[in-house]
């Protein structure tokens, strides 16, 4: 394992060995919880990257542990596009493929999106992931969907609380040219 200059500078400053101004401390916080971040992120993407490769070869065993009992699911779609419903309730055999084109994690929220051109057919799964199991699920079918980070803006003259809220755009579908001719778009703040 490779620590860096800063992570090394880190663990001095903590043992006394060296002390430090504030704003290079401060750099090196900003440093250590950025990597944090980066570290969940891979760990919830790699849940769902599991979750697919189990739907792949339709392992149920494998499936079932990375499932929550209890999941909470929310569809937008027609009705005759749940196949990912069907397909782990086994009320159906299903021939549909999850095959995702991106995974991309935010925290504990991880998008994935897939096509299926022979059926004109995108769809955008919006997991969560808890102490390493999926506890949600959002999927969308033949929707243009934006994720943005709701969040507090630094305005100091906002005597508005709503006005003082700020939600910049994280990720974007990107549906293929084939797909549906009108799609409606929605917005999953996270």
């Amino acid at each position: 394992m490779s620590l860096t200059a800063s992570t090394v500078s880190l663990l001095k400053f903590f043992r006394g060995a060296q002390t430090f101004p504030p704003s290079s401390s401060s750099l090196i916080f900003q440093e250590l919880a950025l990597s944090q971040e980066i570290l969940e992120d891979s760990r919830t993407k790699g849940v769902v990257t599991a979750l697919y490769e189990a739907l792949k070869i339709r392992d149920a065993e494998a499936i079932q542990k990375i499932l929550a009992p209890d999941l909470e699911w929310w569809f937008h779609g027609p009705p005759s596009h749940q196949f990912l419903m069907r397909l782990l309730t086994g009320e159906q055999e299903s021939d549909f493929r999850f095959v995702p084109h991106s995974i991309s994690a935010f925290g504990p929220t991880v998008l994935a999106e897939g096509f299926d051109q022979s059926r004109s057919i995108a769809w955008v799964h919006a997991w969560t992931v808890t102490d390493g199991i999926i506890t949600q699920v959002r999927e969308y079918f033949n929707t243009s969907l934006t994720v943005t980070r709701f969040g507090n803006t630094d305005q100091s003259d906002c005597s508005s609380s709503i006005a003082s809220l700020h939600c910049p755009s994280v990720w974007e579908s990107s549906l293929p040219d084939r797909v549906g001719k009108s799609v409606p778009g929605l917005v999953l703040a996270i």
